[in-house]
């Protein structure tokens, strides 16, 4: 920017409240907006975050996962991204720095997609992701320029040709907007598939909103989100040539969630451990996890499901710890049942 190669504006404010507000009315304004965060600064951002889906703005915003505080901690937990999942932004993790790099280009196709207009958040773990050294492939400005062609915002504000952004919705009108607004978060999904496979057309780089490893047969399945699902996939791959019936399901599109998706991935399997890095106090489960027994609840087969909580604030999860969630899954699938339906992985006792 400060070298006039972007045609950009890069404005400095006191607060991240005042960061995503300012991406609301530039936004609104017809711009192209992005913005990042993580942890406490996505937490001050939580007024605006509702306010930002509900004006139906386009804003892209890398999330750098963070736990929150307190203790401090500047480490990865999913805790931030959990916190808005009800804020009516797009979700989408990275699970190294390549993908964080296409799903942020990805993310601008998606929010500024006519049929779309929402805003979207584009996951990767905190210091793991955002603070780390990878190879990536990055396309020439011309390039994307043919993937992402300028903005053509859907009537701007202008002081010309006022309009009203932001009414008063009370009883009389207000669930109106929300149900429009859940219908647009619903119908956005087959555009995010578009979006996909227009990506994978420009670069040769695939994705989808399910990453699978050996699910063809698998009896027993991990899912996870994040960087994590790399080590969990290498354990499942060298169990798989031992011959074990084991696979892995990781989530590239958090928000809306794949569900009939899901539903295909795990028919035929006995048992299910969901991790989630991080923890819902006094709930029934952690967050992912009860999006996945929401998911399951009203299939006939379905299979047993545990909750595996690990790696908050930056905890390293190793291969030694998904073999011990593997082990506790075949326990469960010989039992015929769950004796414990959470456990913690790499806590000290």
């Amino acid at each position: 920017v400060n070298n006039g190669e972007l045609n950009a504006a890069y404005v400095p404010v006191e607060s991240e409240h005042s960061a995503l507000s300012a991406c609301v009315g530039a936004s609104l304004a017809g711009a192209r907006v992005f913005t990042a965060t993580a942890s406490q600064g996505l937490a001050l951002m939580y007024e605006i975050l509702y306010i930002a889906s509900s004006l139906r703005t386009t804003i892209v915003m890398a999330l750098g996962n963070r736990a929150l505080s307190a203790p401090i901690n500047i480490h990865c937990s999913h805790d931030d991204a959990y916190a808005a999942r009800d804020a009516g932004w797009i979700q989408l993790f990275a699970e190294n720095v390549q993908e964080a790099y296409d799903l942020t280009l990805q993310a601008f196709r998606i929010s500024e997609d006519k049929n779309v207009l929402l805003p979207t958040i584009v996951n990767l773990d905190g210091f793991i992701l955002t603070h780390s050294l990878e190879g990536v492939n990055v396309f020439e400005d011309e390039d994307i320029a043919k993937f992402l062609p300028p903005k053509e915002p859907i009537q701007p504000i202008d002081p010309e040709n006022p309009i009203t952004y932001g009414p008063l919705g009370l009883f009389d009108s207000y669930i109106e907007f929300k149900k429009q607004q859940a219908e647009a978060m619903k119908a956005s999904y087959p555009h995010i598939l578009q979006a996909f496979k227009e990506f994978e057309e420009f670069s040769g780089r695939s994705y989808k909103p399910i990453k699978t490893l050996g699910m063809e047969d698998a009896e027993i399945a991990i899912m996870v989100l994040g960087s994590t699902a790399g080590t969990v996939r290498e354990v499942v791959r060298k169990m798989r040539e031992k011959g074990e019936k084991v696979g892995t399901i990781s989530l590239t599109l958090y928000r809306p969630f794949p569900e009939e998706e899901l539903k295909k991935v795990l028919k035929g399997v006995k048992v299910l451990a969901v991790m989630d890095r991080s923890y819902s106090f006094g709930s029934p489960g952690a967050q992912l996890f009860m999006d996945v027994t929401a998911t399951l609840i009203n299939m006939k087969e379905k299979p047993l499901i545990f909750n595996v909580i690990y790696g908050l604030g930056g905890r390293d999860l190793v291969p030694n710890h998904v073999l011990s969630i593997i082990e506790k899954a075949k326990e469960y699938a010989e039992l015929g049942e769950v004796s414990e339906k959470e456990i913690w992985i790499g806590v000290r006792e």
